[in-house]
């Protein structure tokens, strides 16, 4: 993968532990609006995420781990664009 192309999809991710089920994440607040996510395990690891009769690829997200990362920003532990 080309450096330019390594860091848009990765840079500046930080690992995040899911406040619900202490699943670790990496994380990436691009800005107010825009989280990018990657998840480090299955995500089957997610209760939440499991829990759907839905595949989880048409779940649309963790709200446990949404809510956790919006506290972290407002907590500022996590910055908006810092990457």
């Amino acid at each position: 993968m080309g450096g330019d192309r390594a860091d848009y999809l990765s840079g500046g991710l930080r690992p995040f532990t899911c406040p619900g089920c202490a699943t670790v994440v990496l994380v990436k607040k691009n800005s107010p609006e825009h989280t990018s996510v990657q998840w480090t395990t299955a995500t089957s690891a997610c209760p939440e995420l499991t829990s759907s009769d839905r595949p989880s690829a048409q779940v649309v997200g963790c709200p446990r781990l949404r809510a956790g990362i919006a506290a972290a920003v407002a907590e500022g532990r996590l910055a908006v664009g810092d990457g």
